[in-house]
């Protein structure tokens, strides 16, 4: 795969944040990114992990399109700052 580039991960960073915004999850999921940012290497892993399951589970249920998108999240997760932003984000 190649890597993300910055652009592309704020891009991702902003669309799952307007996702969590238009379903009102904001404090929920604050509280969940502030307890697992810890554990966000491990959460990419097993993304990767379950990568084939979520490869055809995710687009029927409109999570995302296909597995790139996937595969970038876990990047996103692998990034040091990256839950850092994504909730600096929520918190506005």
């Amino acid at each position: 795969m190649d890597p993300v580039t910055v652009d592309r991960q704020e891009q991702i960073i902003a669309n799952l944040a307007d996702w969590i915004r238009d379903r009102d999850l904001e404090s929920p999921a604050i509280l969940f990114l502030q307890v697992n940012k810890p554990l966000a290497l491990i959460g990419s892993q097993a993304l990767l992990l379950l990568q084939p399951v979520l490869g055809l589970v995710g687009p029927m249920l409109g999570w995302f399109e296909n597995d790139q998108v996937l595969a970038e999240y876990a990047a996103l997760l692998e990034t040091p700052g990256s839950i850092d932003r994504i909730l600096s984000l929520l918190e506005r």
